[in-house]
Formats: C-alpha cells, structure tokens, sequence
C-alpha cells in the first residue's frame, strides 16, 4: 500500500486536498482509505458524508476514517492502570475512572499514528490519504516514533530484560527497587508498535503533498515545511497551490493579488511540481466541489529521498555522506558525532541518525552545503578501518 501524507499551513485547506486528492484516485480505481484525526468533521464537510469513529464509505473504492481519540486514549489509561496495579496500590493512588478521563492534549495526534498503522497492516486498500495538522505539528509528530523508540530503548535497554531472573538480587546488592516486569514489557510492546508506524514512514512509497495558498506567508510556510520534511528523509510528492484567483483585468482590484500569487506560483514551479487549485468562491462542499478543484491522485513516480554515500578514497582519501536539505542555511547547521550516530540540525529541526556501517568506522573530516545538499566527509580511522594486504 502507498502512503500520501499531506500537510501544510494552518488555514490552507489541508483537508479538503486531501478529501479531493482521496476521491480523484478513487474515480481512476484505485481502492483509497482517506484518514484525518481532527476533532470537528471538517473532514467529512468537505466530503458531504459524517464521518467518525468507524470507516464510512463515501463513494466507490472512496472510504474517510476519523479514529475516535478520546476512546482510544481511555482504552490505553485502563490498561495502564491493570498492569500498574501493584505500583498504584502502594502508593496508595485512586484510580481513574473511564467516564471522568478526557483526551489529554496530544492525543488526537497519537489516534492519528495508531490509526495510520492499523491502516498500513490492512490489506482492503491501495492508498492511504492522510490529512496531517499543520506543517510545524505535522513535523513534530512524524518525528515522534522514532524518536521515542530511541528514548525507550537508551532508558530500558531491551538486553536488561534478560536478566528478569537476577532482578531480585540485582535489586538487593543495589539498594534500589528494579524496574518491574510489566514495565518491560510495556515498553516492548510500544516499541514494537511505534515500529510500525516508523516503517510507514520510512517506506519508499511514502510520499508528502504540501498545500498552501500561493503568496509571501504561503512560499516561507513551504520552505520551511520542506526543509523539516527533508530532515525526516521524507520526499515532497508535488506542492498543491490552493485557491487560486482568476486572471484579472489589469484596472480590477483583484490585479495586484493575481500578480502576487503569479509570482509564487513561478518561483514553486523552479523546485516542485505544482499543482494550482482554483478558487471556487466558496469553500468547497461535497464531491462535485471537490472535484472541480482538479486535484491529482497520488504520483507514484516520484523519487523518494536518497542519503547516498560515495566512495572517494582512491581520490581525496574520504568517503562522503550526502544529505538533500533544501533551503537550508550554512550559519544554522549543526552536526554533533555521538558514536555511533549524528545528530544533525537545520534550523529549527533536529533529527539522531545512525551512522551507515562503513562510517562508523571513520572521523568526521569536514562537511559542507553546496546547492542545498549537505556533503559530510569521513576518514577512515586507522584505528578501525580494515588494512589492507
């Protein structure tokens, strides 16, 4: 299954894209889940049919889905509470009822990630449609399953498990309680969960469609969102350019707004496909709206996002790690070797990488960006690197 996810500024009509993306797939035959955790059924206002907790069909091989946060999220506190039992018990905690919890902030994202997976495994579709929030939440929460699967596993190292039998001595000749069993096994359970959902987003076929109205807020909108996006590795499919103005006499109030979006419009065009949407004059409703918007379904020959190493040691001694990050600024790059990783910054984003296999075994001899690519050298450490006969 090929999954699309879209994102983009607040206000630029992420969600009917992504409803208008969903049906133009559907009607070229291609079996489409289109996924959207928002709290109001914007989702399904742009759709013309409610949508919610359970998958509705919308039209032929068109299905929405808006996974219920708020079950999700108690579903998940009851089962924290039965395996902490013991834990709350001696601390004497009340527990929590089901009907007094609400959502906690967050938690339509983490229904997003959960249903994203769920869809992933499920083999009734061919593409997923996912309506992301804004671009700079967005970036955050496909950040999240990696990043917490680095947390967990540097705080519960998986191999301590295996010594659940000495838990009990270790405990005594350290003076402190050991991390319970259930804790464990918590965590192994995430673990394989956010798994899930990081091979989704690392998957080859997994594309991002950016949407943004065309105009100064909407290009510093899309740089910035495209440099986050190429931090995560992840491709930009095309940039859909939403409500587009008629063509304008030059007399008409309308010429000077026309001009400026003309002017984005030419600028995208250098780096993405683009794909304008006209504005209609009012927001989109139903499927005849959407799809008068003309958007495309999802391209699946787009290139993915490639991090090759090249080989230049016959040449200058190194071999060289290149990192597409497009828009990105000398000054407000960082790069910080921790082992066996690199955790590497472009502005406002951060993101920890393992190191390919051959680098592991060299020194970080410079990097510079050139034509929006990052081109890190390493050096073989002699200490580690194979000698040869």
């Amino acid at each position: 299954m090929r999954t699309l996810l879209i994102t983009g500024p607040g206000g630029s009509g992420r969600t009917t894209v992504s409803a208008a993306t969903a049906l133009t797939a559907a009607r070229d035959g291609v079996d489409t889940l289109v996924l959207s955790a928002d709290r109001t059924d914007s989702l399904g206002a742009a759709l013309g049919v409610p949508t919610g907790a359970e998958p509705v069909p919308v039209a032929p091989r068109l299905t929405a889905w808006r996974p219920d946060a708020a079950a999700g999220f108690r579903a998940d506190l009851t089962a924290f509470q039965d395996r902490a039992g013991n834990v709350l018990d001696l601390l004497g905690a009340s527990r929590l009822d089901t009907e007094e919890v609400t959502p906690l902030p967050g938690a339509e994202e983490l229904a997003l990630l959960r249903a994203l997976r769920d869809a992933a495994l499920s083999e009734r579709f061919e593409l997923l449609v996912v309506d992301l929030p804004p671009a700079p939440q967005a970036l955050a929460l496909l950040a999240l399953p990696e990043e917490l699967r680095r947390y967990l596993r540097r705080l519960l190292p998986p191999e301590r498990q295996a010594a659940r039998a000495l838990r009990p001595v270790l405990g005594r000749l350290a003076g402190v309680p050991m991390p319970a069993e259930w804790l464990y096994e918590t965590a192994a359970r995430w673990d394989v969960e956010l798994a899930a959902v990081a091979a989704v987003l690392a998957d080859r076929a997994t594309r991002v469609r950016l949407v943004a109205e065309p105009g100064p807020a909407g290009a510093d909108a899309v740089r910035s969102a495209a440099l986050g996006l190429a931090v995560r590795g992840l491709a930009v499919e095309c940039l859909v350019a939403g409500r587009v103005l008629p063509e304008a006499a030059a007399d008409s109030w309308l010429a000077g707004p026309v001009a400026q979006q003309r002017k984005t419009l030419d600028e995208w065009r250098e780096t993405y496909a683009v794909h304008p949407a006209a504005h209609l004059g009012r927001d989109p409703r139903g499927l005849d709206d959407l799809a008068a918007l003309a958007v495309p379904g999802a391209n699946p020959a787009s290139a993915p996002v490639e991090w090759p190493v090249t080989d230049r040691l016959t040449e200058d001694g190194v071999l060289v790690w290149h990192i597409p990050l497009p828009g990105a600024i000398r000054e407000e790059l960082d790069l910080i070797r921790l082992g066996d990783e690199l955790a590497v910054t472009a502005g406002p984003f951060r993101r920890v990488v393992p190191l390919p296999s051959a680098l592991r075994r060299c020194t970080v001899d410079g990097a510079a960006l050139r034509d929006g690519e990052l081109r890190i050298r390493f050096a073989p450490d002699p200490a580690l690197w194979p000698r040869e006969r």
